[in-house]
C-alpha cells in the first residue's frame, strides 16, 4: 500500500490565481483524509478528481483559511445524498459545533461528529494513526503526524522450515493473521524477523517553528512545514507567527527528516518560489515548495513525486 499526498491548496492567508487556501488530500488502505479545509477546497477535488468520499477531516486551527471550505464542501456532501458519518478533528471544537448548529448541519441526512483534539491525543485507523502535537501560532493550534504502524518482517525461510507452502498462507501471516497449518497454530511470530517501521508523514499547520515539532517529526519520510517567507522579513515572520523557508529547512535537519515540502505560501512569492526554496536548500538539500495540485506517492522502498496542473475548463 502506498500514501498519496495531493496538494490541493498551498497559499498564505490570502489566496492568488495561483494558489488556493490550505488543504492536503490524503489517501492511504482505503481511507481518505483531508488535513485543514481552506476556502474552494471542494473545488480543488473536482479538478484533482479526489472524490468526496473522505472519511476525516483534520483542522490544525481555527483560522478561516484552513477551515471556511467546510461549510461548502458539507453542502456538497449533503446534495451528493451522503449517509456515512463525517469525523472532523479540531482544537476549540465546541466553537465549530456551534457554527454547524448555525447552519442546521444537525439536519443533515448524515452525521458530522466534531472532536475536539490536544497535544498527543491521537485518532486510530486500521493501518495507521493520526496524532496531534501542539504548535505555536496565533491562536490555539495543531499539527498532525500521521504514522504507520510498524511491522515484522516476514521470513519466507521460517515458513518454508514450518513446511508451510508459498500463497495465500503467507498473505495471512504477513499481514499479522494466525493460521492453523497441519493441526498446529501458526502465529505471525513464528515466521517474523526484525522490524519494518512504519512510514511517517508530519503536517505542521501555521507555526513559529517549536521544539515539539522536531520531537515528533523525528526521522519522518515526509515533513510538510509552514514556509511563508524568507528571512529577509524574519520580523514579520515573528508578529505574525510563521516560519521561514530557512527556519523550516532548520527544523528538517534537526529531526533527520527525508524530505521537506514547503507550503503556505505568501502571496508575494506566489509567481515564483526560487527565493524560499534557495534559502532552504542552503540548510537542507531534499526540500520541494509545494504548488497545487503537486502530488507525493510513498511507497515502502520508495518516494515518487509528481505534479498534476488541471485545465480550467472553458
Amino acid at each position: 500500500m502506498e500514501f498519496k499526498i495531493t496538494f490541493l491548496g498551498t497559499s498564505g492567508t490570502v489566496p492568488t490565481t495561483e494558489r488556493n487556501p490550505s488543504s492536503i488530500f490524503v489517501s492511504f488502505g482505503g481511507e481518505k483524509l483531508l488535513l485543514d479545509c481552506g476556502e474552494g477546497t471542494q473545488r480543488q477535488m473536482m479538478k484533482a478528481k479526489t472524490g468526496f468520499g473522505i472519511g476525516s477531516i483534520f483542522i490544525t486551527h481555527m483560522h478561516t483559511d484552513h477551515f471556511i471550505g467546510l461549510f461548502g464542501l458539507i453542502e456538497s456532501m449533503s446534495l451528493n445524498g451522503r449517509e456515512r458519518p463525517l469525523h472532523i478533528y479540531c482544537p476549540e471544537a465546541e466553537f465549530l459545533r456551534l457554527l454547524f448548529k448555525s447552519f442546521g448541519y444537525d439536519n443533515l441526512d448524515f452525521k458530522i461528529h466534531v472532536h475536539d483534539m490536544k497535544d498527543g491525543d491521537s485518532v486510530r485507523f486500521r493501518n495507521f494513526k493520526v496524532m496531534a502535537f501542539e504548535t505555536e501560532h496565533i491562536v490555539k493550534s495543531l499539527g498532525y503526524a500521521i504514522i504507520e504502524d510498524s511491522k515484522y518482517r516476514f521470513s519466507p525461510e521460517k515458513a518454508e522450515n514450518l513446511g508451510i507452502p508459498p500463497g495465500p498462507l503467507y498473505k495471512k501471516l504477513a499481514e499479522g493473521e494466525s493460521i492453523v497449518f497441519r493441526g498446529r497454530v501458526i502465529r505471525p511470530g513464528d515466521v517474523t524477523e526484525g522490524v519494518v517501521r512504519g512510514r511517517k508523514i508530519v503536517y505542521t499547520g501555521d507555526t513559529r517553528p517549536v521544539d515539539r515539532i522536531a520531537e515528533v517529526a523525528r526521522n519522518a519520510d515526509v515533513l510538510i512545514h509552514d514556509s511563508s517567507f524568507t528571512s529577509e522579513i524574519q520580523d514579520w515572520a515573528e508578529i505574525t507567527k510563521h516560519s521561514t523557508a530557512r527556519e523550516a529547512a532548520e527544523m528538517a535537519r534537526k529531526a533527520g527528516v527525508k524530505l521537506l515540502i514547503l507550503t503556505h505560501i505568501s502571496a508575494r512569492y506566489s509567481k515564483d518560489v526560487s527565493a524560499l526554496l534557495n534559502e532552504a536548500k542552503e540548510v537542507f538539500e531534499n526540500v520541494e515548495v509545494a504548488e497545487d495540485f503537486f502530488q507525493i506517492s510513498l511507497n515502502r522502498n520508495n518516494l515518487r513525486q509528481k505534479e498534476f496542473y488541471f485545465e480550467e475548463q472553458t
